[in-house]
């Protein structure tokens, strides 16, 4: 829910002749939180989303919920439409550059999609990678309860406790791109969040 505004706000700056359709469903990742995985009820609602933004008409599901992704990549070949990770192009473009990579993450359910992904882009890319995880237990509960101080300062205490052993970092959610400046300030490393890095890979992906 929290993406909704701001990718309607990228997506009007870099691809303004594309329709977009919001599918928000705040109960998936309550679900995925409360189980501690992605379980087949989430996983079966994703792909009838998936199917049913077909219906609508859609050429592409733009899926925006790191959690999520392994469902995303199944989805990519079970659904009538191609589904487009919103972290594929932001991973690509981390294993591309950098060695040890730090990700950061406000839920434990988005770590481990997030570090496949990473591993899977380094595979194709021929790299080899080292990630180090960096969760910031409890700021999920506290941006959804409004208290955006604690969320951003518990994602800065996260990437300055690994700091000194990556090379740089990845946000593993959307919501976090708003401290992507701060955390390099912070730490001195580059860091790359996957909302505007999405938007333009799914440019490029239909070749717009």
């Amino acid at each position: 829910m929290a993406l909704v505004e701001p990718l309607t706000k990228i997506f009007r700056e870099y691809l303004p002749e594309v329709k977009v359709n919001h599918i928000a469903d705040d109960s998936l990742i309550q679900e995925v939180i409360a189980n501690g995985e992605v379980t087949p009820a989430v996983r079966r609602r994703l792909l009838s989303y998936y199917n049913g933004a077909a219906d609508g008409g859609a050429d592409v599901v733009f899926n925006t919920c790191s959690s999520v992704g392994d469902v995303a990549d199944y989805g990519n070949q079970y659904a009538r439409i191609p589904v487009f990770r919103i972290d594929q192009p932001m991973a690509a473009l981390a294993v591309s550059s950098y060695q040890r990579i730090g990700v950061i993450s406000t839920l434990p359910t988005t770590l481990a999609p997030t570090c496949r992904l990473l591993r899977n882009e380094a595979a194709k890319a021929g790299r080899d990678v080292s990630l180090v995880e960096g969760l910031a237990d409890g700021a999920f509960a506290a941006g959804q309860s409004g208290d955006g101080e604690t969320h951003d300062r518990l994602i800065a205490e996260a990437a300055q406790r690994i700091a000194s052993q990556v090379d740089m970092f990845v946000l593993a959610q959307g919501s976090m791109a708003r401290m992507e400046q701060r955390l390099s300030e912070l730490t001195g490393k580059p860091v790359l969040s996957s909302p505007i890095l999405g938007v333009k890979g799914l440019r490029k992906f239909l070749g717009l």
